[in-house]
């Protein structure tokens, strides 16, 4: 099967302005430290072909010889990996995951630690107490049965069913399954849709727990970047996408355009009707992840992706209430066409027998309860975001926020590739972090960091204080060698 390749168009994009500072380095050394640095941010996905060296030279207007050498450097320095007869593939050797130094900070005694390493808000109280106290009282007319509902209770899938409806995309209670929240959903398409081997499309970064679940299923995630600074109409790389999807005969993409973890974007109507029409040609199953649908914070997102399709078998939608009401609530929940939902629900007892009735029963009540509660909820993150972008700018300004319209997270861009390291320390610091290559494969993204704006305020502005006091401790200083103006 076919490695999945870069162009050189796509490459060139990202180098941006690496020759800015040429006068300073010869050229083969600034196109290969533009190319590391593309690397480590994600945009060349680990395990990528990069373009031939007459390719590329074309696409740069650069000789040959600046190309052959920079791929040399970068082949000594482990970021290139040759076998004979085949093209070199993108890698990133161990010593770059090291990158750090400094003894962390002690901590003292009674210190409160700061959590950051979720992005999850606490249950709206009264409205979960009142929908679990409505459930019991909903629960008599379930107990004359099994109660194992491996298709959902009806009352819950109608609710769901006219949910979408109202958002523009017709369907019907028979086209949804209820699932123990939305990673047991990703699980069971997983199984029903791949086999061991099979290549797996997902964004670049994305949900980590999604990543893990491809890989114990057998399944080989392709990394397609997504570029923030592109906005909504760019910020997902659908040329890429079809291309990635042509090359690795994807079975199927995991995808999350609904304020993206963890950058916060989310795919506009173009982008959506583009997606839709690249599942239709490739014939690859568009699993499209709504967690965060609920949680628009600027502007709510346009109709669901699977409202583009021409037929239901071509996007399958995936929701759940952990974002928008309480992560301990696990009801999720996959829309898509009857067939595969019959699939679904024949093999679920490898997993289980059904999601909880009275969790269930109290998801019936939140769902019925309209967009009160969770427009509360935004009120409180739009506060929270503004309190978490206030104390960074001022304690640390050279960190480059990724601001989405949506979300619970701040996808930060550092200076140097230390995510791992800042990890490491931040503890002894007072806040525990998800290092950035949590959401990449094979090491990415170690110039990242996600930090959640999911908790009050008192506690963000003591976790950026505990981040930059962690950043300082390590003694970072901007690697020479970066091209400072590659974007």
């Amino acid at each position: 099967m076919m490695m999945h390749a870069v162009s050189a168009r796509s490459v060139g994009r990202d180098l941006g302005g690496w020759r800015d500072d040429a006068g300073r380095r010869p050229a083969y050394r600034a196109l290969a430290d533009g190319i590391r640095l593309l690397v480590h941010d994600g945009r060349i996905p680990l395990g990528a072909a990069l373009p031939g060296e007459r390719e590329l030279a074309a696409e740069l207007n650069v000789s040959r010889t600046t190309v052959t050498t920079a791929y040399s450097v970068l082949r000594d320095e482990g970021y290139l990996s040759s076998r004979q007869g085949s093209r070199s593939t993108v890698a990133i050797p161990p010593s770059a995951q090291r990158y750090g130094h400094g003894a962390p900070a002690r901590r003292t005694a009674g210190d409160d630690i700061v959590d950051l390493s979720y992005a999850a808000m606490p249950a709206p109280a009264r409205e979960v107490q009142d929908a679990y106290e409505s459930a019991l009282q909903s629960l008599p007319p379930f107990l004359d049965t099994h109660g194992m509902e491996p298709h959902g209770i009806g009352v819950l899938r109608e609710v769901i069913a006219a949910r979408y409806c109202a958002r523009g995309l017709e369907t019907t209670p028979a086209q949804i399954m209820v699932t123990s929240g939305a990673q047991h959903a990703i699980r069971l398409l997983l199984g029903a849709l791949t086999a061991p081997g099979d290549r797996v499309l997902v964004d670049h970064p994305t949900y980590p727990n999604a990543l893990e679940a491809i890989r114990r299923g057998g399944g080989r995630p392709v990394p397609v970047p997504v570029r923030p600074e592109g906005g909504a109409s760019r910020g997902w790389d659908l040329d890429g996408i079809r291309s990635a999807a042509r090359q690795t005969a994807a079975r199927m993409a995991y995808l999350i355009p609904d304020f993206h973890n963890p950058t916060g974007l989310c795919l506009d109507e173009a982008g959506r009707t583009e997606l839709a029409r690249i599942a239709r040609d490739t014939r690859m199953v568009l699993v499209v992840d709504e967690t965060m649908v609920d949680v628009w914070l600027d502007a709510p997102p346009p109709a669901p992706v699977a409202s583009y399709a021409r037929s239901g078998a071509e996007v399958v939608t995936i929701g759940s209430m952990s974002k928008s009401h309480w992560g301990g609530l696990r009801v999720g929940w996959i829309r898509a066409d009857q067939e595969l939902i019959t699939r679904l629900v024949g093999g679920r007892s490898a997993n289980d027998l059904g999601t909880p009735v009275m969790d269930q029963l109290a998801a019936t009540r939140l769902l019925g309860l309209g967009d009160g509660p969770v427009a509360e909820r935004r009120e409180v993150l739009r506060a929270q975001r503004g309190v978490l972008l206030d104390e960074l700018s001022a304690r640390l300004p050279d960190w480059v926020p990724t601001v989405g319209a949506g979300g619970m997270s701040l996808w930060l861009k550092m200076p140097a590739p230390v995510s791992s390291a800042l990890a490491a320390t931040a503890p002894s610091h007072g806040v525990i972090l998800a290092a950035g290559t949590r959401f990449g494969i094979e090491g990415a993204f170690e110039r990242f960091v996600r930090l959640p704006y999911a908790r009050p305020a008192d506690e963000l502005r003591r976790a950026v204080a505990a981040v930059a006091s962690a950043y300082e401790a390590l003694g970072v200083t901007r690697d020479p060698a970066e091209p400072a103006l590659v974007v």
